[in-house]
């Protein structure tokens, strides 16, 4: 019985480890992809099945873990617009309406199969908890679970290059495991200041059959962004930070 007993208490004292580590993973791949206060200029591409696409420049600032806005450049159809997540709460201004207007993580402000969680990303540490962590040779495979309902996706699976300790692929599921859709990770680019990270995000879904849409990052440079830029008032007048 004590032989079981101290095998129990081994258990007991491993297993809080192994969560630790798993979760300090997932906080060096925030760390790596951004700058704790940044701005940011990417190109957001949407190809339908037919080939034909459409495609949108957006300016992004973020600080800290969950507050992050983007200004839509181009196409002129939707320039100056803006956007505006805090935490859970995510907002868009459109100039003709006048006033923001609540958005949901599942919506999708540029349409195609990217929504507003994945454009409005905050830090994975913020809205995951790793639950378990496996390892092949050259990747770790980070399995996480929402901390609450409101979260876009109910789990990750995110495979973690472990000598870049940055994403390589992100599947996302539901509740129930059903995927939703698959983040690749491509072209590894130096934006200098240190940050080296992926310039591509792909994704696709076995729910937009033929559908895919991509992420292009042409700049992400470490910035201090005044907290008045993450309210309301001020998206509006978001242009003024370029």
């Amino acid at each position: 019985m004590s032989r079981v007993i101290a095998f129990l208490m081994v258990l007991l004292l491993l297993i809080p480890a192994y969560a630790v580590d798993g979760n300090e993973i997932l906080a060096r791949v925030d760390k790596n992809l951004s700058p704790d206060s940044y701005e940011m200029y990417r190109k957001l591409v949407n190809v339908e099945p037919d080939g034909r696409k459409k495609e949108f420049i957006l300016f992004t600032v973020k600080k800290g873990r969950d507050k992050i806005a983007g200004l839509f450049i181009s196409p002129a159809s939707d320039k100056g617009r803006t956007t505006l997540r805090l935490g859970e709460n995510m907002w868009l201004y459109i100039p003709n309406v006048g006033k923001p207007v609540r958005i949901t993580s599942l919506q999708s402000v540029v349409g195609g199969v990217f929504n507003n969680s994945d454009i409005l990303q905050l830090d994975y540490t913020e809205e995951y908890t790793v639950t378990k962590v496996e390892e092949n040779e050259k990747e770790t495979l980070l399995h996480l679970k929402a901390k609450t309902r409101s979260v876009a996706y109910d789990q990750l699976r995110m495979w973690v290059d472990r000598e870049k300790m940055l994403p390589t692929k992100i599947e996302c599921l539901t509740q129930a495991a059903m995927l939703i859709k698959t983040l690749y990770f491509k072209d590894m680019k130096d934006f200098g200041g240190g940050v080296v990270r992926p310039a591509v995000v792909e994704t696709d879904s076995p729910l937009y059959k033929g559908y895919r849409s991509y992420m292009i990052f042409a700049k992400i440079k470490a910035r201090e962004i005044p907290d008045e830029a993450f309210t309301l008032n001020f998206m509006p007048r978001l242009e003024s930070l370029r």
